[in-house]
């Protein structure tokens, strides 16, 4: 069965004059047309018309017919045309006579826009009217693969010394059970005036160090479990609701996180010069390559926001020199462009990023940095 969805004609981009000024740098073997596939982003789509597809905001707006490209969906065929002198992207090969007025709500069915319709209803002042959009259960595209970052949007925390430490921790598991599961109960020391009702079991973690002066910048905790808060007290009796693994006693209980979560994403470069390196990969991944989740040692301090993307750069080798007159001599390597990387989840000292491209392998210690 169909479904209607109120399309609203509404740029979601506020650009100011220095954004609109920068220069759209395009694919050189950019396609006239691309047909939507299903698993496509707005990353991957970008990409094939522009060279940098962070730049993507500068080519969708302008435009007189995909007012939102978060609401273009698998099987729309979009063309792309110079009108005067600027880029364009519409979902027709030219662009309409002028849209005369309508009476009657506005409805966008799939014919309409694989038949590239570019008349739709005028308010009786010449204003555009909100359609609804009446598709399948297709799933709109979205800038970057949501389940590439879902678990780590709230569940792994980086905190502060000492502060996972001070926590109330697992003392014992009801029932006389060797391995606590889902709906068991666990007691847990000094919960006595809770927070909250909702608690996380973690584990001590890696510690996170720059690299270069091996200042420590944060202690990762792991996420074991999710709890539900049963009887406080000490200790407190606390219900399980869903487990990673197993629980030790001594794992530590902190109140469920009240983050708040960024689901749509509009990379930029930062507004400061950044220069950082990656310092891990989390999901256990020994290699690392497009959609893989890093952490960098910069963060909020730093100035870094979510949705600032940095360049990588492959950290050059020190090769050595047998044919040099300077016995043992040593030269190192340049540093090589190895793709691109956006931040989604910052902490005051490291962030979260998204490997968004990979055009040579990627390792821990290698180099991030603004955009040139």
């Amino acid at each position: 069965m169909a479904f209607r969805t109120i399309l609203g004609f509404i740029v979601p981009l506020v650009c100011c004059s220095a954004v609109l000024a920068e220069e759209i740098r395009l694919n050189p073997s950019h396609p006239d047309r691309y047909t939507v596939a299903e698993g496509d982003t707005l990353w991957d789509i970008s990409g094939k018309f522009l060279k940098n597809p962070g730049q993507w905001p500068l080519l969708w707006s302008h435009n007189n017919q995909i007012r939102n490209p978060h609401l273009i969906y698998p099987g729309d065929t979009i063309y792309f045309s110079v009108v005067n002198g600027q880029p364009r992207l519409s979902f027709s090969p030219t662009e309409a006579a002028a849209v005369s007025p309508s009476a009657g709500p506005c409805v966008l069915n799939e014919a309409d826009i694989k038949n590239g319709r570019t008349s739709f209803a005028l308010s009786p002042e010449g204003k555009l009217q909100p359609c609804i959009r009446e598709s399948a259960t297709a799933k709109a595209v979205q800038l970057i693969p949501a389940e590439a970052i879902q678990k780590f949007l709230s569940l792994p925390r980086v905190l502060g010394e000492n502060e996972l430490n001070q926590a109330p921790y697992i003392v014992d598991i009801a029932g006389e059970h060797l391995i606590a599961g889902n709906g068991d109960k666990v007691y847990a020391r000094a919960i006595e005036q809770p927070d909250s009702l909702t608690y996380a079991v973690y584990r001590e973690g890696d510690i996170l160090r720059n690299p270069t002066t091996e200042e420590v910048l944060g202690y990762e905790a792991k996420y074991i479990a999710d709890l539900t808060l049963q009887e406080p007290g000490d200790p407190a009796t606390l219900t399980i609701t869903q487990a990673k693994s197993e629980i030790l006693a001594g794992d530590r209980v902190l109140p469920t996180s009240e983050e708040e979560v960024v689901l749509n994403y509009f990379p930029e470069p930062p507004e400061a010069s950044i220069k950082g390196n990656i310092i891990g990969v989390l999901d256990g991944v020994t290699q690392i390559g497009r959609y893989n989740v890093v952490v960098i040692d910069k963060g909020i301090f730093d100035g870094l926001k979510t949705g600032h993307e940095l360049d990588i750069y492959q950290r050059g080798k020190i090769a050595s020199d047998p044919y040099s007159p300077v016995k043992n001599d040593a030269v190192q390597m340049p540093d090589e462009y190895a793709g691109k990387l956006m931040v989604f989840r910052p902490f005051e000292r490291v962030s979260y990023a998204l490997v968004m491209q990979a055009q040579r392998d990627i390792h821990v210690l290698d180099k991030v940095q603004s955009p040139e």
